[in-house]
């Protein structure tokens, strides 16, 4: 790929027809590229569904057409913007670099700060914090579940410690020699453990982690912390499993963190961990440690909860085995533990209950670590968890493999106050039988009546299970409940803010290869989109069950099919697996949600995605402002727009915008050949949408409007009273002045949904900015409940809608086309807020008596 110099920035062309007809080339080739890309994105994402077979030549093959179509549509954007997000590149080269390491096999460690509260991380700072912790971070901070207080010492940590020390250097040099067998694999452990143990602490990272103990309460020579210190690795508790390779150290002193944080690291070279990576193929480079730090849980009892049992899953019963004190002897396999097998079905009745002697229990020692001291005999035959405390543990087990969407292997402790502690959670291995999880599958679907089948695209497959929760506005994001499928009218990547919570979704309209549709498959969410009947169908607070693998939805909660995601055939964890997965998380994460956010800029584009949606959400914000630029002259072929009402209109054909024997002085409405240009036209002269009654005005509000109201970009003598439409085929660009304000549509309109959009902008008036500001609220009112987005600042009113079919995209125009017609001169006559509604109520009774159309229909039909 050519890297774009100074010297390469094209002129602009002093033929400015020419000039804007290039600039709209390229503005589809955008929209083309960015259909690609997305189409790539979400095939990549379907292979990891466990239904496709592909090797190492396919990953490298899509990852460098990504980073190809991306590129592209960094150079287009730069056109368009005459090289404003020249920065984009310097994005793009910080993420292909990544996904050109993580190809090679180097590992990619994430910038970020040394150390993080756990209140700071979830599921997504796998690569930051490792998999222990941001499990934990993520049944904290997305569950609510209770764990430890602590801090992560993260990755980036432990790459400085690394460097500092000049141990990447010589962990490659013993592994060389190990590996072609000069060292026994004890001789290597040993030198590998010796060098770390004895490197320094960098002082940057001394600093953060004395002011995360202090955060703690650690207080230097008064008050010392007791900590677990445990690994948290790349891979740990993930496939393949690497659980009992790492060390944890229990009832660690505050002021000997440093210590056992280089033994922590140390222990991922001892030489079993060394064996155990040499046979799943893993480099000792490719070894990145995190390390969490929790304060110890004054622990009563503790053990180990598994979800199902492994050896026979069929049984439906969850296994937990507890002793008293620290649970640490149960996960080791070393203690006589109570042993209980609860239904994994409510009210969590225990099935079979065997009570251990248990003789000793592991405690914390005075001064740091633990001992085994002995059990009073009252307690040694007593049970340790009561039948309350058995059935709170069950719910939460049962919502952590839920929310992770797998058979869990849980270790927890009970404090002193009988609160349930989490101490660490991970993916149990159980071999499934379909038939004995689910049943009769066809047999029991027939016995439950289906709200609709076949209706629109199946994005992610699987089943989801929950009451209804219908999304109208961003602001009901706020209150998701947990559990819930989401249904709404139109896909949106601002779904991604509740895509953890949510069971599975349902949408009005929308894209397979859209924005959301990559959250959704990213996070195995069951996704059916572009329906056109949920939100008609559905009701808010209404149970039922989501088949995204059939394309149908029932009516309740089919019971049979809870287990469903857990009985799927295993997805086998091949080297080819888990490096597409990794470098999808460079590709096709979506962090940059909200344009109106500070952040959405490039500075903040961490994957390719993120480059991909500032790239569309700009390039229609810079073809807008082309069409003000003084240089776009408008000298091309057109003419003055005849129509049954008084609008000095001037058409610009920019490509098939008119009939071919259009003539070029005077133009007719029937040879615009412009799809989003007619819609629009229809609507601005239906029959009573254009009032040409006089109004009356007061003298003082027209002349404190004069100054106020002029466009800047029309304001010059030759635009005045000049109303300007830039159109092809597809495509709309109005700017109309009406009187004393001034409106703007964009708009552009083809066969594909991903690129269809209208832009809405509406400013000034003649009367006070009272009264303006009522006109604003009215436009702004009817188009939000017609599904614009809009914002308002005072007389300023800005809407945007997108990604609806044509017919749909040509409704709302024709919609536009009435709004602006019949708000001209609203201001005038607004003269107290209830005619708000009362010019809400008379627009609706005009778009049903002249389009036939009513807002209701445009609402739940397109």
């Amino acid at each position: 790929m050519k890297k774009i110099r100074k010297t390469d920035i094209d002129k602009r062309p002093r033929d400015k027809t020419v000039f804007f007809t290039a600039v709209f080339k390229t503005f589809q080739d955008t929209l083309a590229l960015n259909n690609q890309v997305l189409t790539l994105i979400a095939e990549m994402g379907d292979k990891l569904s466990g239904d496709f077979v592909f090797d190492i030549h396919y990953i490298q093959t899509v990852c460098a057409k990504a980073a190809d179509l991306v590129h592209r549509l960094i150079a287009n954007l730069n056109t368009l913007s005459f090289h404003k997000y020249m920065n984009l590149y310097d994005a793009f080269q910080k993420i292909n670099a990544e996904l050109k390491a993580e190809l090679s096999g180097r590992p990619v460690i994430p910038e970020s700060q040394d150390v993080l509260a756990y209140a700071e991380i979830s599921r997504d700072a796998e690569e930051v914090a490792g998999a222990k912790n941001a499990n934990l971070g993520e049944i904290k901070n997305v569950l609510g579940s209770e764990v430890p207080d602590g801090f992560v010492i993260t990755a980036q940590a432990f790459a400085s410690f690394m460097t500092h020390n000049g141990l990447w250097e010589k962990v490659a040099a013993i592994e060389d020699t190990w590996r072609h067998r000069q060292l026994s694999v004890t001789t290597a452990s040993a030198q590998v453990q010796k060098a770390i143990l004895e490197g320094e602490i960098p002082a940057s990272l001394r600093k953060e982690i004395e002011k995360a103990l202090a955060w703690l309460g650690h207080d230097p020579g008064k008050r010392t912390l007791y900590l677990a210190v445990r690994s948290s690795a790349w891979g740990e508790d993930n496939e393949p499993s690497f659980a009992g390779q790492y060390v944890t150290l229990l009832n660690q002193p505050s002021d000997k963190i440093f210590d056992a944080y280089k033994t922590v690291l140390a222990g991922a070279y001892s030489a079993s961990a060394m064996e155990y990576r040499k046979q799943k193929g893993y480099s000792e480079g490719k070894v990145v440690m995190a390390v969490g730090c929790q304060l110890m849980v004054d622990a009563m009892a503790g053990g180990v909860l598994y979800t199902f049992d492994p050896q026979a899953p069929e049984r439906d019963v969850m296994l937990i085995s507890c002793v008293w004190g620290l649970g640490a002897p149960v996960v080791e396999g070393r203690a006589v533990a109570d042993q209980y097998q609860v239904s994994r079905r409510f009210p969590y009745n225990p099935e079979k209950t065997d009570i251990a002697c248990k003789t000793e229990t592991l405690v914390p020692r005075s001064g740091g670590g633990t001992e085994m001291v002995s059990i009073a005999p009252n307690l040694q035959a007593t049970a340790c968890l009561p039948p309350n405390q058995l059935k709170r543990l069950a719910e939460a087990g049962l919502m952590i493999e839920k929310h992770f969407k797998t058979p869990q292997d849980i270790e927890f402790a009970v404090d002193s106050a009988g609160k349930i502690i989490i101490l660490q959670a991970r993916s149990l291995m159980v071999q499934f039988n379909r038939s004995r999880i689910v049943g009769d599958l066809p047999a029991i679907l027939r016995d439950h009546p289906a709200i609709f089948i076949g209706k629109g695209s199946i994005v992610q497959r699987g089943i989801g299970i929950g009451r209804v929760f219908i999304v109208y506005r961003d602001e009901d994001l706020d209150v998701f409940p947990r559990g819930a499928i989401l249904v709404s009218k139109y896909t949106s990547p601002r779904f991604a803010k509740v895509i953890r919570k949510t069971a599975g979704i349902i949408t009005d309209v929308g894209s397979a290869t859209g924005h959301m549709a990559t959250i959704a498959r990213e996070f195995r969410v069951p996704t059916i989109v572009n329906t056109g009947v949920a939100t008609t169908l559905l009701r808010s607070g209404q149970e039922i069950t989501l088949d995204a693998e059939e394309n149908k939805i029932y009516d309740g909660i089919i019971k049979e099919l809870r287990n469903y995601h857990l009985a799927e055939d295993p997805i086998e964890e091949t080297y080819e697996y888990r490096l597409l997965r990794r470098v999808l998380k460079k590709i096709s994460r979506l962090n940059l949600v909200d344009p109106a956010s500070r952040d959405f800029a490039p500075s903040s584009c961490r994957t390719f995605h993120d480059i991909i949606r500032f790239v569309h959400e700009k390039t229609v914000e810079e073809l807008i402002n082309l069409n003000y630029d003084r240089h776009a002259n408008i000298n091309a072929n057109g003419g003055k727009l005849k129509l049954s009402v008084p609008l000095n209109l001037l058409l610009i054909d920019v490509g098939e915008g008119l009939a071919e024997t259009t003539g070029r002085k005077t133009i007719l409405p029937e040879q615009i050949a412009s799809i989003p240009m007619r819609a629009f036209i229809d609507g601005l002269t239906a029959p009573g949408a254009w009032n040409t009654e006089p109004t009356s005005l007061d003298f003082g509000s027209f002349m404190s409007s004069m100054t106020r109201t002029f466009f800047p970009g029309l304001a010059t003598p030759r635009y005045i009273g000049q109303n300007l439409a830039l159109i092809s085929k597809s495509y709309a660009h109005i700017s109309l002045r009406l009187g004393y304000h001034f409106n703007m549509i964009d708009a552009f309109v083809s066969d594909d949904d991903n690129s269809n959009y209208i832009y809405f902008r509406f400013m000034g008036g003649v009367t006070d900015m009272t009264k303006r500001s009522r006109r604003a609220q009215f436009l702004a009112d009817v188009l939000a409940k017609n599904d614009f987005r809009v914002e308002v600042h005072g007389d300023l009113v800005v809407a945007r809608i997108k990604k609806l079919s044509m017919e749909r995209i040509k409704r709302r125009l024709n919609l536009v086309g009435v709004l602006v017609a019949f708000s001209r001169q609203l201001d005038v006559q607004m003269v107290n807020d209830q005619q708000i509604s009362l010019y809400a109520d008379q627009f609706n009774e005009l778009i049903t008596s002249t389009l036939n159309l009513n807002m209701q229909e445009l609402s739940h039909h397109g």
